[in-house]
C-alpha cells in the first residue's frame, strides 16, 4: 500500500497522548512495548501509518480501491493496540480534519478490521483468556 505522507512524529505524539488515557491493563501492556524502539517503529510503519493512509485516502478512493487497500493491509492487532488506534478512525484529536469527510461505512469497515484482527492476536494480549 502506498503510504500517505503524514508526519510520523505527529502520529507518535497522538499515540502517546492516547496511551495516557487508556484503561490500566491496556495502558501497562502498550506502554511497556511502546518504550521498545523496534516495536514502536514497527507499530508506526505497519499499523498506525497504514490506518492514517486509509482514513485520509478513503474519502476520495472509489469502493474497489478502498476495498483492495483494506485487504492488502495485513496486520494483527492486540486488544490494547485496537484501543489506541480506534480513536484515530472515530475523529479524536490529531486526525479530525482528515476524518471529517470519511464516509461512515468506510469508518465502520476500518473499525471492524481492527476488531476482526484482535481475535487472532494471541493469548498474551490483555483481556485475552489464558485458560
Amino acid at each position: 500500500m502506498k503510504l500517505f505522507s503524514f508526519p510520523a512524529a505527529a502520529l507518535e505524539k497522538a499515540i502517546h497522548k492516547r496511551v495516557l488515557s487508556l484503561p490500566p491493563p491496556h495502558r501497562e501492556w502498550f506502554a511497556e512495548r511502546w518504550q521498545q524502539k523496534p516495536y514502536k517503529k514497527a507499530f508506526i510503519e505497519h499499523k498506525a501509518m497504514p490506518l492514517v493512509t486509509l482514513v485520509a485516502k478513503g474519502k476520495t478512493w472509489d469502493d474497489a480501491t478502498f476495498a483492495e487497500a483494506l485487504q492488502e493491509w495485513d496486520a494483527t492487532f492486540y486488544e490494547a493496540e485496537t484501543e489506541v488506534l480506534s480513536p484515530l478512525v472515530q475523529g479524536d484529536g490529531l486526525l479530525q480534519l482528515m476524518q471529517k469527510n470519511l464516509p461512515a461505512e468506510r469508518a465502520t469497515q476500518l473499525l471492524e478490521k481492527l476488531q476482526q484482527r484482535r481475535a487472532a492476536a494471541g493469548p498474551d494480549a490483555p483481556g485475552a483468556s489464558n485458560d
